[in-house]
C-alpha cells in the first residue's frame, strides 16, 4: 500500500510541479491521488480500494480540469482575435478563481497562417508562458506546444 502512495505521490509531484501538465491532466492527477487514498481507506481490500478509487478520481478530476482549460483557452482566443498588440487582457476563471492575462504580440504571416505571440501570467504567482498561436481557416486560434 505504501508503494502505491508513494508511486501516486512522486506522479502528481512530476505532473503537476514542473508545470508539463495542462488543467485537465493535472486534475486527473490530483484526482487520481485523492480518490487512491479515500478508497484504500474505505475499502476492507485496500489495494482494490486504490485501484477503484483511482480510476473514479482521475476521471472526475479529468473533467474538472478540461472544464477550467476551455474556460481559459477561450479568453486566450478572444483575446488574441481582437486584443490589441502589446495590451494585456484580464479575467478571472469563475471555477478556480485564479486570473489570468494574456498580452498579444502584432500578428504575422508564416506557413500560410496567420500567427501572433502571446504571454499568458498567472497573476497569482506571477509566473508567465510565451507562446505562438496561429488561426485556421474558420477563424479558430490554436496555441503551438
Amino acid at each position: 500500500m505504501k508503494h502505491i502512495l508513494t508511486i501516486a505521490i512522486l506522479t502528481c509531484f512530476l505532473l503537476t510541479g514542473f508545470g508539463c501538465a495542462n488543467k485537465a491532466q493535472q486534475g486527473a492527477t490530483v484526482g487520481g491521488l485523492a480518490g487512491a487514498t479515500i478508497g484504500a481507506l474505505t475499502f476492507k481490500d485496500k489495494l482494490l480500494g486504490a485501484a477503484v478509487g483511482a480510476g473514479v478520481g482521475i476521471m472526475m478530476g479529468y473533467i474538472v480540469g478540461n472544464e477550467w482549460d476551455k474556460h481559459d483557452e477561450k479568453q486566450v482566443q478572444q483575446t488574441l482575435e481582437n486584443g490589441k498588440s502589446g495590451v494585456a487582457a484580464s479575467w478571472t476563471n469563475p471555477d478556480t478563481k485564479e486570473s489570468y492575462s494574456a498580452t498579444p504580440a502584432p500578428p504575422y504571416m508564416a506557413e500560410n497562417h496567420v500567427y501572433r505571440d502571446v504571454v499568458i501570467k498567472d497573476e497569482k504567482d506571477g509566473h508567465t508562458v510565451m507562446a505562438k498561436a496561429w488561426r485556421d481557416d474558420e477563424g479558430v486560434w490554436h496555441l503551438k506546444q
